[in-house]
């Protein structure tokens, strides 16, 4: 077939379609149930060839192989997960390796067929007839990854958390009416195999399901809400480049100003940044959103098995949404598509999963001279590539962020509906919050992993530990006043610690590259955020699974295929197969290609007012040039001026700004 545009592209329509057939011929006589049909990236090895031809402007050599990674069953053993690397250039499966000790991951047709089997099933309807509910009314149900107990489980499994609906508009929130029974299904055989009575108190007494004590569901539906409670002194604020945007786009190749890199995409992690360069100058070879797990922080059973690992288990990508204009994104929008596999192998489209667009930020610098009174000022234009993600109850937005300044921001948005879960009204327990009538939101964990791959200069870097320090005994300070920088090069593969108290930070240098100012390594800086790690205990299935949740930096050598930071297989997982792993190697990390990993997130005690949508919740994390350029790099970008930005005055303020300059004047 002939190649794709770029050796970094996601997977296309046609490769899915190929990569199936080439899979089928390899077993005629079976019938495959496919779960996954993914990129399977090209050995680094490989790619950095042609990547570092087509940086410098020379001829291109024939691209690497594509590759497909599929996850399978065979009709005659659908207990057993498979895992196959297919050649699409080539026409030939290369490898098979069956896997009879993991889950594979969530995939669409199996949760729909979980879901449709416990709503129809005569012992939950049994359940449902219990509660008495109104007439119209009815029971939906979430089907959610089991977790983990029983380090001997090896039947696939889905605990269902069963909800009532009142009414019938598509956007009630039947996360308001918990109900108070939770069956279990084998996701095999759709058969159930027992149903959860939850605990309505504070220990663990339960109890058979009873009449519905009858409370308002509190919506965020505009159909159900008073009209005359809504605001109705906003006016429109939208977004007008008359000129177009700023970037330019080939196939999933973007230019924004100084910036060049490939936008890929995977069904687990969703969108991921490829081959970005700065002004021609290597920095990073792939950006991403690793893993995440939200472990739930309530002892009472089966709440204990809650911890979703919401990339593993299922797949940013997969849960992605299709966004819409005026909605998600505002301007100028650059849409890119995804593409998954149905169980039999059709290809679907996923049409505008991740939107790109440029936002004005705000002032990226300003100066003003106060013996003239002139002003310079930038405004700080950023370009923004995102994706939304709907798991179940939960919204997570996540986005690449590049700016002016040469500067890399990943910002992730927490938003959506709280898991809830029934409670006796007028109980109180330590693991949660009342956020409406017999609802409560439980205690629990958002915890992410990046991982970044980086080109410094190159692909030999080193990672730095900088603390600032005072002044050493051995140093002049007869004032007692300096302090300093103090650097200590990661040596050995491992996890670390950040400390505030010392302003640690970590930098990726390449020592062979200095900067003709400073004297100093070029480098770029994690400015990443302190947060509160994994709170379970380390003998827990909760800790063990999500080891790479227990250090926030993480540095590893870098090997083929080690992208995902709690392992490749984390449904009902038994321990980390990632970091865990990897991070214990007696790998040298100096000068080599290596791999820095950021664990970060927020630990959530839920509010009344995160009901009943919460407001989002952002976290940014930042990587900073340092030493890379000899001075500010965004000192080239035009200076803001009135001709251009069009600001209109509000009717009765001064006009004293109407000039075409941002010039100020200074009264000393």
């Amino acid at each position: 077939m002939a190649p794709t545009t770029h050796p970094l592209d996601p997977i296309t329509p046609a490769e899915i379609r190929q990569a199936v057939q080439i899979l089928r011929d390899r077993y005629p006589n079976d019938q495959i149930r496919f779960k996954l049909v993914d990129i399977f990236e090209c050995p680094k090895a490989e790619v950095v060839p042609y990547l570092e031809k087509q940086r410098l402007g020379q001829t291109l050599p024939a691209p690497p192989a594509r590759r497909a990674r599929i996850y399978f069953h065979l009709a005659r053993n659908p207990h057993l997960l498979n895992k196959a690397r297919v050649n699409v250039t080539a026409g030939l499966v290369e490898a098979v390796e069956s896997l009879p000790d993991v889950q594979g991951p969530v995939d669409f047709d199996e949760w729909l067929a979980v879901q449709n089997a416990c709503n129809a099933h005569p012992r939950v309807l049994e359940e449902v007839e219990r509660l008495k509910l109104p007439p119209g009314a009815k029971v939906v149900n979430d089907p959610w990854a089991y977790g983990t107990d029983d380090a001997k489980e090896r039947r696939r499994l889905f605990q269902c958390w069963m909800y009532i609906v009142l009414n019938g508009d598509p956007e009630a929130n039947h996360y308001s009416l918990p109900a108070p029974f939770s069956p279990v299904f084998d996701a095999v055989t759709n058969e159930l195999q027992w149903i959860d009575y939850l605990p309505m108190g504070a220990d663990d007494e339960r109890e058979s399901t009873r009449p519905w004590e009858p409370v308002p569901a509190v919506e965020y539906s505009t159909n159900l809400l008073d009209v005359n409670t809504m605001r109705k002194d906003l006016k429109p604020l939208q977004v007008v480049q008359p000129q177009g945007p700023s970037f330019q786009v080939e196939g999933r190749n973007v230019s924004w100003q100084k910036w060049k890199f490939n936008v890929g995409w995977t069904m687990r992690e969703g969108p991921v940044l490829q081959n970005v360069t700065y002004d021609g100058r290597s920095t990073f070879y792939r950006l991403s959103l690793s893993e995440m797990t939200v472990p739930y922080g309530d002892p009472r059973s089966p709440y204990h098995r809650k911890q979703a690992f919401d990339l593993g288990d299922s797949g940013l990508g997969m849960m992605s949404n299709s966004l819409k204009l005026g909605c998600d994104c505002l301007g100028l929008i650059k849409y890119f598509d995804g593409y998954r596999v149905t169980s039999t192998g059709s290809v679907v489209t996923m049409p505008n999963v991740v939107c790109m667009h440029e936002v004005d930020a705000g002032v990226g610098w300003k100066h003003t001279n106060f013996r003239s009174g002139t002003t310079s000022v930038v405004r700080n234009r950023q370009l923004v590539i995102q994706c939304t993600a709907t798991v179940a109850n939960y919204e997570y937005i996540f986005a690449f962020i590049l700016d002016q300044a040469a500067n890399i921001h990943f910002e992730l948005r927490a938003t959506g509906i709280v898991s809830t879960m029934p409670i006796k009204q007028g109980v109180q327990v330590p693991w949660g919050t009342i956020v409406a009538p017999g609802v409560l939101a439980g205690n629990h964990q958002h915890l992410f992993s990046i991982r970044i791959d980086p080109a410094i200069d190159g692909h030999n870097n080193t990672v730095v530990c900088q603390d600032v320090v005072p002044a050493e005994e051995t140093d002049p300070d007869p004032y007692g006043c300096a302090f300093k920088a103090r650097e200590t090069e990661i040596t050995q593969a491992g996890g670390y610690t950040l400390d505030v108290d010392k302003s640690r930070l970590y930098k990726i240098e390449n020592t062979s590259s200095i900067n003709p100012i400073s004297g100093k390594p070029v480098a770029y800086k994690l400015h990443a955020i302190p947060s509160q790690m994994m709170i379970m205990k380390p003998w827990t299935f909760n800790w063990k699974r999500g080891q790479f949740a227990s250090k926030p930096i993480w540095v590893t050598k870098y090997q083929d295929d080690e992208l995902w930071a709690a392992g490749e297989f984390t449904n009902q997982s038994r321990e980390d197969t990632g970091l865990a792993v990897w991070a214990k190697r007696p790998d040298n990390v100096q000068d080599t290609d290596v791999v820095l990993w950021h664990s970060f997130g927020l630990t959530h005690l839920p509010r009344p007012e995160d009901f009943p949508v919460m407001p989002q919740e952002m976290m940014t994390v930042t990587l900073k040039p340092s030493n890379f350029f000899a001075l500010n790099p965004s000192n080239d970008v035009p200076r803001s001026n009135q001709a251009v930005n069009q600001s209109t005055l509000v009717e009765g303020t001064s006009n004293k700004g109407e000039g075409t300059t941002c010039a100020a004047h200074s009264k000393l």
